[in-house]
């Protein structure tokens, strides 16, 4: 019974925190575009292979790095330029002619597990949510972590990672389909848009906790 709360646990911690819009599921959304619903899936192992030591190393010692105030702020400072850079990457993909844009059309299975491996190294910001939610289900006494179901828990969390993501790449490529709005505009100018706004929020919440707060003391 302990197993199964842990196992539903993080995956539904995981699954509803994967559908949020990242680069992540906007690459996935290319890939399943451009090479469809397998090669997405050794994608997506790829990027689980990672989150797997990401939650598992964040657990174990999620009360030191909750403390480690300079590890937060380097990953706090890396996610918004990184937002800024990602938002010119897709925008400037986006315009590219139709041959040059199709990054990942010539990519076989395992260039795509190591691709999601690649960009899932480069997800900083993993660390402190996974950090905090670890903390906080350990504090509430959500899941039990004794011997070997630390690991029931990672499972769970990764299982809902892939579910997560796969339900968010699947959904945006039905309804870039159906609506023509979305087909013409979606990696044009949307989502360059929503990595920008991330990029400035970041760049916002980063200047009150680190520039503004040391002023003040």
């Amino acid at each position: 019974m302990i197993n199964i709360k842990n196992i539903l646990v993080g995956f539904l911690i995981s699954f509803i925190g994967s559908i949020p819009l990242g680069y992540l599921n906007v690459i996935g959304f290319e890939i399943y575009k451009q090479q469809g619903l397998t090669t997405t899936i050794f994608y997506l192992l790829g990027v689980i292979c990672i989150e797997f030591f990401v939650i598992l190393f964040t657990l174990i010692f999620a009360k030191t790095l909750a403390s480690n105030q300079k590890l937060t702020k380097y990953i706090q400072g890396f996610s918004v330029i990184f937002m800024f850079v990602l938002a010119y990457y897709f925008y400037t993909n986006a315009t590219k002619s139709e041959t040059q844009s199709n990054a990942f059309s010539n990519f076989g299975y395992w260039e795509t597990f190591t691709t999601g491996i690649i960009l899932s190294c480069l997800n900083f910001i993993q660390i402190p949510f996974w950090t905090s939610w670890n903390l906080y289900v350990l504090n509430e006494k959500y899941i039990e972590i004794s011997g070997n179901r630390k690991y029931v828990y990672v499972l769970g969390t990764v299982t809902g990672t892939f579910f997560g993501m796969m339900v968010l790449i699947v959904s945006l490529n039905y309804f870039s389909n159906q609506t023509d709005f979305l087909a013409k505009y979606l990696m044009r100018a949307i989502i360059p848009l929503v990595f920008l706004g991330l990029g400035i929020y970041q760049g916002i919440k980063f200047y009150r906790n680190y520039i503004i707060s040391k002023r003040n003391n």
